[in-house]
């Protein structure tokens, strides 16, 4: 069927904003005390940033006016993302883009000045602090890098203008891209972004499978070199701050929020590219001949073993099973869960102009905001536990910490969600000793969870690895040249196991990770401590959930090492990720006995 529009969908399958505002002119009441705030901090504060004292009370007011900026920006920036069709929301969220730039023009002062007070000022005004010691020395640690008053003032105020390159993405993607039918033995289907992500991809009819890929890699291709413009400009941009801020590459530049090393980030794609691609190389070669498929192509990898197993779940079936595979965690975020499906957290609908794939929105002070389009399967259920696992993570750490000690590294922030997944397969296989049953979860964890972070997303990171190089030796990029990355990428993983058939060059096109600085790896590295913690949570019990719920607790109070090492898991090494990487392996290896014993391999 062909999605509807946002206005025809049921109100009880949308999230309700109205949990942030009961309405605009309740949100513009908040606007105009930020901007009061603003002018407050810029009146008492200019110029008298040389004590500890002032130093800390401008911080507490500055996040006063943060929360509400956060809330109205959540507000508005919400609801253009389940319906980029409408311009009228899409004026307002830029209104309150421009905005925010504005009062982040006027308030850049405030940094400058910071650095401007002697040492031994900065080191009382931290040692003093309380909510906003850790932004206290995350300023200090900015000193190195930090560019003058007038030209932190100026990069403020144009920080909107910076965004474009992800909003020309988004648009030419969610609401200039219009998809045609295609036909398949006389019989016509509708095709749109979502539906070919969330169904065709799945689709056990060979033909139909094979022909919507096709069809949506000719529409997507028509857009490639908007796409690669926009960006361009991303990376091109990262370059020139990471140059004018003063780090010796590109990379240094994205990693250094982050706190992680180079090596660790290295790592993480060098281990999983060499270790990991002969196991899912022979999970490609079980699908081919599960499905009795001619040759296996990059338009089939996302077939299910069991299709005839893959149970179609309601919604309340699925807030059932969220419910039960995460009870280890306790009654407090059992409650949460029944509050998230209950209260109109979350929005299921599939409409045109909806933002495509699954994300989690918790604004300061208020609950969180979840955003998947529902399929009615089990792999919908996976994504809502890992929305959930962001969910609970933001609960715990917003309630525990102030504003600034809830930015949590990009690093880590993956290992609550993706934790959430593995504790619901590990449910799962609990409930049954089914041989067929154990196969279908298993699979579901390697084709989904694993797949997803550990293969999707780490060849996002492999290609983008590649494309920060060109433009940190000063090159660009075009769509023919990210093609080519992308189609190399491809090949070292896959071998000869899969046909990289046309299309397959145009995966870059499909993601948004790439606007969002060296995020796509993290996927994979906040796997690897989810799964070292859910096999201390297996054997362990109690005492390492109450240590995985002090970690959640935690916020950015620590760095991602320091994070990993509270919940017992060290990953200064290569031990965690070889193990999940064996992991990895070892379901692979029983999903083909099992395979082998039902006489399907």
């Amino acid at each position: 069927m062909d999605l509807p529009m946002r206005k025809d969908v049921p109100a009880e399958l949308t999230w309700d904003l109205s949990l942030i505002y009961p309405s605009e002119e309740e949100m513009m009441k908040d606007v105009e005390k930020a901007k009061a705030i603003a002018a407050e901090i810029v009146e008492k504060y200019r110029g008298n940033l040389n004590t500890a004292d002032n130093i800390i009370a401008c911080l507490e007011k500055m996040e006063e006016g943060e929360k509400l900026m956060i809330l109205a920006g959540s507000y508005t920036g919400l609801a253009v993302e389940v319906d980029y069709y409408d311009t009228a929301n899409q004026e307002k969220s830029n209104r309150m883009m421009s905005l925010s730039a504005e009062l982040s023009a006027e308030l850049s002062f405030v940094e400058s000045e910071i650095l401007e007070a002697p040492d031994e000022v900065l080191d009382e005004a931290i040692e003093k602090a309380e909510g906003c010691k850790l932004r206290l020395r995350d300023i200090k640690r900015q000193k190195a890098h930090q560019l003058n008053k007038e030209t932190e003032k100026a990069l403020a105020a144009l920080s909107q203008t910076f965004e474009t390159p992800y909003e020309v993405y988004n648009m030419a993607k969610l609401a200039d891209m219009k998809f045609d039918s295609f036909t398949v033995d006389g019989k016509t289907y509708p095709l749109g972004y979502s539906l070919f992500e969330d169904d065709y991809e799945y689709e056990r009819d060979t033909a139909v499978r094979r022909a919507a890929f096709n069809a949506f890699s000719e529409k997507i291709r028509q857009y490639e070199n908007v796409t690669a413009t926009a960006y361009n400009a991303n990376v091109v941009y990262d370059k020139t701050m990471s140059k004018l801020r003063g780090f010796p590459s590109v990379f240094d530049y994205l990693l250094f929020d982050q706190k992680v090393t180079r090596e660790m980030y290295d790592r993480q794609i060098d281990l999983i590219t060499e270790h990991l691609a002969p196991y899912m190389r022979r999970y490609a070669k079980l699908l081919q001949k599960i499905h009795k498929l001619d040759k296996m192509t990059f338009a089939d990898l996302k077939l299910s073993v069991d299709p005839d197993f893959d149970p179609r779940v309601t919604i309340p079936e699925a807030h059932e099973y969220v419910r039960k595979g995460l009870a280890v965690l306790g009654e407090d975020y059992q409650s949460m869960v029944d509050e998230a499906f209950n209260n109109r957290w979350i929005d299921f609908a599939k409409n045109q102009g909806k933002s495509t794939g699954g994300f989690c929105s918790s604004p300061y002070g208020r609950n969180s905001f979840i955003l998947l389009s529902w399929n009615d399967r089990m792999a919908d259920v996976f994504t809502i536990a890992h929305e959930l696992g962001h969910a609970g993570h933001f609960r715990l750490t917003n309630a525990a910490q102030s504003l600034y000690d809830t930015d949590v590294s990009t690093y880590f922030v993956e290992a609550p969600s993706t934790m959430n997944e593995l504790l619901l397969g590990n449910y799962l296989l609990r409930t049954s000793d089914d041989k067929r049953f154990r196969r279908w979860v298993l699979s579901s964890m390697v084709g989904h969870t694993y797949y997803h972070n550990f293969v999707t997303h780490l060849r996002e990171a492999w290609y983008q690895r590649e494309v920060y190089k060109i433009i940190d030796d000063g090159g660009s990029v075009s769509a023919e040249v990210l093609s080519d990355i992308f189609k190399k990428n491809l090949e070292l993983f896959w071998g000869d196991a899969v046909e990289l058939i046309p299309g397959a060059e145009l995966t870059w096109m499909r993601q948004p990770h790439y606007y969002m600085g060296l995020y796509s790896y993290t996927y994979s590295a906040g796997l690897t401590v989810a799964t070292e913690a859910a096999r201390k949570i297996e054997t362990e019990g109690e005492p390492a959930v109450e240590a995985w719920k002090k970690v959640l607790t935690a916020g950015s109070t620590l760095d991602p090492t320091g994070l990993a090492a509270l919940a017992g898991i060290d990953i200064t090494t290569d031990g965690p990720l070889m193990r999940t990487i064996e992991t990895i392996g070892g379901m692979i290896d029983e999903i083909i006995k099992i395979s082998e014993e039902l006489g399907e391999a």
